[in-house]
Parts: C-alpha cells; sequence; structure tokens
C-alpha cells in the first residue's frame, strides 16, 4: 500500500485524520480508499489542464477502477492497490463510478440552484464515500447506508461553507442561488469575496440544512454500531465543531486562509472519541438539538 500511504501523508485531510481509531488491516484500505478519491479529486481540479483533458483523464481511472473491481489488470498504482483491499472487503465499482460522476459535475457546473439540485452532487462527492468506507469499517444493520448519506451531505454542506472564498476565485458558487436571492445576495459579491450581513444569512441557512443532516445521521445510526462507525463518528464530531467555529466567526468566510480547527483540538477530538467507545458510551458527539 505504499504509494497510497505517501498520498494519505501529504494531506492534512480530516478525513486521515480519523483513521488513527481503526486497526492496522482496515486502516491501510482506508488509505487506499481515500488516495483514489485524493487522485480522481486532484485530477478534476487540476486548472491547468483544458476541461477535455480532465474529462479524458477522469474516464481513464473510471475505466482503470472498473478494472480493479471486475478481476482485470488495473495499470493505476492506487488501483492496484484498491484491488488487493477489494478482495476483502465490498467495494462495488457502481459506487466508484459515482464517485467520478460526481467529479465530472465540477468540470461543467459551476452554480446550483436548489438544495436538491446541490444534494446530488454532495451525495456523489461525499455520501458515496461514507458509503463506501462502511464497507471497510464493517456493519449489519441496513441503516447504517441511511447514516452514510446523511453523515455525507452534513460534512459537505460544511466544507462549501468554509470554502466560499477559494471556490469562488476559481469562478464556483456552491450556495445555492435560490438561498442567495432570497437573501438578496449577487453572484457578484460573492465572486467579489464581498461579506455583509446579507450573506451572513445565506450561510446561516445553508448551515442549518447541514445541522439538518447531521441531527438525521445522529438518530438513524443503531447504537449497536456506532463501535463500529467510530471513524465516521469521529469525522462528525470534527466537522461539527468546525461548523460552530464558522457560526461563531458570523460566517466570515472570505479571509485568506480557511477556518479551521487547530492540530490541537483535533488531537483532543480523537482522545475524546478514544474514551467514549472505550467507556462504552454510545451517545454522538454531534448533531445535538
Amino acid at each position: 500500500m505504499r504509494e497510497s500511504r505517501v498520498i494519505t501523508r501529504k494531506s492534512a485531510s480530516n478525513l486521515a485524520l480519523a483513521f488513527v481509531l481503526l486497526p492496522r488491516e482496515k486502516r491501510d484500505a482506508m488509505s487506499v480508499l481515500y488516495a483514489f478519491c485524493r487522485e480522481v479529486d486532484d485530477v478534476a481540479d487540476d486548472e491547468s489542464l483544458p476541461v477535455e483533458e480532465r474529462r479524458v483523464r477522469l474516464a481513464a481511472w473510471r475505466a482503470d477502477v472498473r478494472r480493479a473491481c471486475e478481476g482485470g489488470r488495473p495499470e493505476f498504482a492506487v488501483n492496484r492497490e484498491l484491488q488487493q483491499i477489494a478482495g476483502r472487503f465490498p467495494l462495488p465499482f457502481e459506487l466508484f463510478d459515482e464517485l467520478i460522476r460526481g467529479c465530472e459535475m465540477d468540470l461543467e457546473i459551476r452554480r446550483y440552484e436548489t438544495y436538491e439540485d446541490l444534494e446530488v452532487y454532495c451525495y456523489r462527492v461525499a455520501s458515496v464515500v461514507g458509503l463506501l468506507s462502511i464497507e471497510i469499517f464493517g456493519y449489519r444493520d441496513p441503516r447504517c447506508r441511511d447514516y452514510a448519506v446523511f453523515l455525507g451531505k452534513a460534512l459537505q454542506l460544511t466544507n462549501i461553507l468554509r470554502d466560499v472564498r477559494t471556490d469562488a476565485e476559481r469562478g464556483r458558487i456552491y450556495l445555492p442561488l435560490q438561498e442567495l436571492r432570497r437573501f438578496q445576495v449577487t453572484e457578484e459579491e460573492v465572486l467579489r469575496l464581498e461579506y455583509s450581513e446579507r450573506f451572513r444569512r445565506v450561510a446561516e441557512a445553508v448551515a442549518e440544512r447541514a445541522r439538518h443532516f447531521y441531527r438525521q445521521a445522529r438518530v438513524t445510526l443503531p447504537p449497536e454500531e456506532r463501535r463500529a462507525m467510530a471513524a465516521a463518528e469521529l469525522m462528525g464530531s470534527v466537522y461539527w465543531r468546525l461548523l460552530a467555529k464558522l457560526e461563531r466567526q458570523g460566517f466570515d468566510v472570505f479571509g485568506p486562509e480557511p477556518t479551521r480547527l487547530t492540530r490541537g483540538q483535533k488531537l483532543l477530538l480523537v482522545a475524546r472519541s478514544w474514551y467514549r467507545f472505550l467507556s462504552g458510551a454510545v451517545s454522538p458527539n454531534y448533531g445535538a438539538p
């Protein structure tokens, strides 16, 4: 799993942080899954390449991961490692295909009219990662699949709020246009990185949508599956606190650096998560009313 470990170590991702709660075999498998996600996302975001070239490269990843999942001979190093774990965990090609479809949306869509439109994107780029992850974590109750979908949407909406400036600098606005109009914020204001009380109200509305999905995840996960989902629950805790930090800042997300939790805050959450699971605590650490 050498290639995947290198990619994972280079990243400061919260997802990679959560791997520490997993036993070695599952941690290695999640590193491979993360590396795949990182690779295809980087292809979609590489604006040094023409859109058609990125589309061709994503198609190559789709064909190669199909070979990995269906017993062929994949060409890409990450997919060769993925093939090894696909023999131990049920990772269907259809979910990888859906994830790549989400990356392809970034090639052609720069605005989303409604929450419903946006949540198709959130499902593909985040919930699908959750659905693949829970196959590695292991579960018995099928409600875990709904949990993965809800939590993925919550995390992605939190990401969208954090990254408004970064996305605007690329000409992208993920905040639903319907909400911008409701609070009389123009697309041009967002692209010019203009903070206002009206923008704060837009962000608060999107944050409430995110909280809805955190709450849905909280009540959907069966208590007996919570230990198996320890890494996902840590992710929920980290992003729930990130959302609270954004709120304390009045959702002024136009500064030069995206809002993040400090490394110390993250490590504290890891320690608390370990303690909670070792002590048998079953209530989640996010999504409280």
